[in-house]
């Protein structure tokens, strides 16, 4: 069993990471190499292969971070919600992820990560088990009566409007708009408070 890593180790860890979410933006999954991270944050490869000694383990790491990071961000915004005007405030939250192309970008590269490679694919899938498992229980905190399988399937719906419509809102295959930015949120809100449909 290895040592806790110490607070310096951690700190650089963590410094590798943010070097290999750099090219994973800037240059693409193809390009995610141990060699061109090493570069990118200034190091040796060796040093950076103590780290991480292939490439899998950086890329499952580098997902664990950035998957966990925003699962993190979704249910701060959904335990911090009280009232209607809450919901409105998550609607926000979530669409804002929208406005930081960094982060468009990042998850439009994990997408295709996942579509070519089943360890990604897994860290994917298990991401959105999470996100769709909490949004659901929202549902049912919010909505009495609902079913456990209506408030799945609204919530499983609310998290593919919301993740493909980051490629539309953020420009990448389209553009925002008044009108369909008030049609998107009146769809989500609908699913996360309306009423019942079973």
């Amino acid at each position: 069993m290895s040592a806790a890593p110490t607070p310096k180790g951690q700190q650089r860890r963590a410094a590798l990471l943010d070097a290999a979410e750099r090219v994973l933006t800037s240059s693409g999954g193809s390009e995610l190499t141990l060699r061109a991270v090493a570069e990118e944050a200034g190091v040796r490869l060796g040093h950076l292969q103590y780290y991480f000694p292939a490439r899998a383990a950086l890329l499952s790491a580098l997902l664990d971070r950035v998957l966990t990071a925003s699962l993190e961000r979704v249910t701060g915004l959904t335990d911090a919600l009280t009232d209607e005007a809450g919901l409105d405030a998550l609607l926000d939250g979530v669409l804002s992820d929208h406005d930081d192309p960094r982060l468009v970008r990042l998850f439009t590269e994990v997408w295709a990560l996942a579509a070519h490679d089943e360890e990604a694919a897994a860290a994917v899938r298990a991401f959105y088990d999470g996100y769709v498992a909490h949004v659901a229980s929202f549902v049912r905190d919010r909505t009495p009566g609902v079913s456990a399988d209506d408030a799945r399937h609204r919530a499983e719906v609310f998290v593919m409007l919301m993740e493909g419509s980051a490629l539309f809102r953020s420009g990448i295959t389209g553009r925002r708009s008044p009108g369909t930015d008030a049609r998107l949120r009146g769809a989500a809100r609908d699913l996360l408070a309306g009423g019942t449909h079973d």
